[in-house]
């Protein structure tokens, strides 16, 4: 069974987010509304075994969403740079026991280290639950940033916590095509952005981070053009936030243009995680 982020794993949160909101990109840990709506495709999946890719999880609310998600023979490699965050991870990994009911009990964790550019071997974590090997889930847990991420795996679901509105367009079209690239056919991505914050930077902005804020838009609606892409809006977070489904297509649609449009979702279809 999965516990939501203990009290000090929030404040931790809110700490990191006070030291530099720039990189944390938010106020709080994402609601279980806001967790279930990311990890969405997986549960769309249910029972089949996924490679799943979860980028930027600070304390791990969507993490412990995930694992009880995850069928036998599923891997989830867990990327977060933050040292303090990542210790945080692998505690929620190990901690992580299955519920009635739930797949197949998790065979190992592998701790996997990456300082900058130079890449360290992967080395056995402690194996948290001590059963059979065959037929669990391996969850690793990498201390990087997904472009220091040395993977030849691909994936079926990406999940991106990274605050793009933080950053400039040029990095964010980077870490899309990281993505692209990382995406097996038919896969999905899945990310946020936080509602009304375009309106906010209008006020509280200078002009130039207004045009980058802008700019940064519209990177991501050129991506989400290139897949049949989907959004709800979950108002059950602080603050509240808009979800992102995209499912790149191969190659141009046939009418000319980049992709094969834009779905919209409601807010209430959104999943909710459960904790026990």
């Amino acid at each position: 069974m999965t516990s939501w982020p203990r009290f000090a794993d929030t404040r931790l949160f809110v700490t990191e987010a006070a030291r530099g909101f720039r990189i944390t990109g938010a106020v709080a840990p994402s609601s279980r509304r806001l967790a279930g709506a990311l990890a969405a495709p997986v549960i769309e999946r249910a029972g089949q075994p996924l490679d799943v890719l979860e980028v930027g999880a600070g304390t791990g609310p969507v993490t412990r969403c995930l694992l009880p998600l995850l069928a036998p023979g599923s891997t989830l490699d867990v990327v977060e740079a933050n040292p303090r965050f990542a210790d945080v991870l692998r505690s929620v990994v190990r901690e992580y026991r299955p519920g009635r009911g739930e797949p197949a009990p998790h065979a190992q964790m592998r701790d996997c280290r990456t300082t900058h550019t130079k890449v360290r071997d992967d080395q056995p974590g402690k194996a948290f639950v001590p059963v059979r090997s065959e037929g669990g889930v391996r969850v690793s847990i990498h201390e990087t940033r997904i472009e220091h991420l040395n993977t030849r795996q691909s994936y079926d679901v990406i999940v991106s916590g990274l605050p793009f509105t933080n950053f400039v367009p040029g990095t964010v079209a980077a870490l899309m095509d990281r993505y692209f690239e990382l995406l097996r056919p038919g896969g999905s991505l899945t990310y946020f952005a936080y509602v009304a914050t375009a309106p906010a930077r209008r006020f509280v902005a200078s002009a130039g981070e207004a045009a980058r804020h802008r700019s940064v838009e519209s990177v991501l609606a050129g991506y989400r053009q290139r897949g049949r892409a989907s959004g709800r809006t979950v108002w059950a977070n602080v603050p509240p936030a808009r979800v992102w489904h995209v499912r790149p297509t191969p190659s141009p649609a046939r009418n000319g243009t980049l992709g094969q449009g834009v779905d919209a979702l409601e807010a209430d279809a959104a999943p909710v995680c459960r904790s026990d």
